[in-house]
C-alpha cells in the first residue's frame, strides 16, 4: 500500500487534493458547464487510512476503490468517523464477490458480462440495496482489459435491463494508454446519449480536462492526489 512518503505529512496530501479540486473546477468552467455537474472521484486504491483521512478531513466524500477485500478492511471505520462517504468500485469485479460489492459500494462501475449482471441482480433483489451501475466499455477493444466492445453495448444494456431488471445509470471507460483519449471519450458520450445512460465516468489524472469538455459526469483521479503507486 501507499504510505506517507518520508518527510511528507497529511497536509501535503490535503494540499494536492485542494489543487486537484481547483483544477477540476477550472476545467468545468472552461467547458461552460454547471459548477456541480462533474463529480470528482478520489481514487484511493492501495492508499491506507492515514493517507485517505486528510482528504476526508478536507471535506471530500466520493472515493474510488479497485479491490473488494481492501475496501472491506479500510472503509467501515472511516465511514463511521466521516459520515456521507460515497464509495465507487472502479476495478474488475469477480461474480463471486457480487454480494460483498452490493453491500459495500454505492456505485459499481465495472459491469461487463452477463454472469456478473445475474449475480448483481440476485443480490439487489435479496437485499433491496441498489448501487448505481455503470457498464464498462472497452473503447479500444484491448484483449487484456475488461469491458463490453462498443458494438455490443446496446445488446448488453438491453439484456441487463430486460432480463435482469437492472437499472443501468451510465457508462465507464479507460482509453488505451497509447491512444489520444478524446476520440474514446467522444465515442462513450455518443453511446451514452443514444442508450439513455446519462452518467459518464471517464477521465483520470492526465486527461480529466478533455473528458470534462466531452461530457464526463465523473472523473477518477488518484495519482495526482495520493501520489504514485508501487509497481
Amino acid at each position: 500500500m501507499i504510505s506517507l512518503a518520508r518527510g511528507e505529512d497529511a497536509s501535503a496530501i490535503a494540499h494536492r487534493y485542494k489543487s486537484v479540486r481547483r483544477e477540476v473546477d477550472r476545467a468545468i468552467a472552461d467547458a461552460g458547464r454547471a459548477a456541480h455537474s462533474v463529480t470528482l472521484i478520489a481514487v484511493s486504491k492501495l492508499a491506507p487510512p492515514e493517507s485517505v483521512e486528510p482528504v476526508l478531513a478536507a471535506g471530500h466524500r466520493v472515493f474510488g476503490e479497485n479491490y473488494v477485500q481492501e475496501s472491506k478492511r479500510k472503509w467501515p471505520d472511516l465511514r463511521e468517523r466521516y459520515p456521507g462517504v460515497e464509495l465507487h468500485l472502479i476495478g474488475p469485479l469477480q461474480s463471486n464477490k457480487a454480494r460483498d460489492a452490493v453491500q459495500l459500494f454505492d456505485a459499481i462501475q465495472t459491469l461487463d458480462r452477463e454472469s456478473l449482471a445475474r449475480e448483481l441482480a440476485k443480490e439487489i433483489e435479496r437485499t433491496g440495496k441498489r448501487p448505481r451501475l455503470f457498464v464498462q466499455v472497452n473503447t479500444g477493444e484491448e484483449p487484456q482489459k475488461g469491458g463490453i466492445a462498443p458494438q455490443d453495448v446496446e445488446v448488453f444494456l438491453e439484456l441487463c435491463r430486460r432480463t435482469y431488471s437492472l437499472n443501468i445509470d451510465g457508462l465507464m471507460a479507460i482509453p488505451p494508454a497509447d491512444h489520444p483519449p478524446s476520440p474514446h471519450f467522444a465515442l462513450l458520450a455518443s453511446k451514452a446519449k443514444t442508450l439513455n445512460a446519462p452518467l459518464l465516468s471517464m477521465g483520470m489524472s492526465a486527461d480529466f480536462a478533455q473528458a470534462i469538455m466531452l461530457g464526463a459526469t465523473h472523473v477518477r483521479i488518484g495519482t495526482a492526489i495520493f501520489g504514485p503507486r508501487p509497481g
